[in-house]
């Protein structure tokens, strides 16, 4: 079972950027990972994901705003997100997938919020 913690998550103003990172307890290299997020009043929604050889998707509102990467040597996802508006307040969160058995793994979450 691995343990996925966020970190980089705060307050940052319209426009601006933060890098989330998200820690793994151990190899990642057999995760398929993934940044999703969840909004106050709104369902959880994936943001982005990056597979084990590094082959990324973005939902469209990432696209051209969002850098999904990963270093499978530190155990390490990251987020860069520039850009930023209001509506990219959410709690983010890292998933992780198991390629060989599917089960999945969250971490605990971390805050954006993106305000003036």
């Amino acid at each position: 079972q691995v343990h996925l913690e966020e970190s980089g998550g705060g307050l940052v103003q319209p426009g601006g950027s933060l890098r989330l990172s998200c820690a793994a307890s151990e190899n990642i290299f057999r995760y398929t990972m993934a940044w999703y997020r969840l909004a106050p009043g709104k369902e959880r929604e994936l943001v982005a994901t990056i597979t084990n050889d590094g082959r990324t998707w973005y939902k469209d509102f990432a696209k051209g705003r969002f850098t999904i990467s990963r270093d499978n040597a530190q155990n390490m996802l990251y987020l860069e997100m520039n850009t930023l508006k209001p509506e990219d307040t959410a709690s983010y969160y890292c998933h992780a997938e198991s390629l060989a058995t599917l089960v999945d793994f969250w971490g605990p979450g971390t805050q954006v919020t993106v305000s003036s």
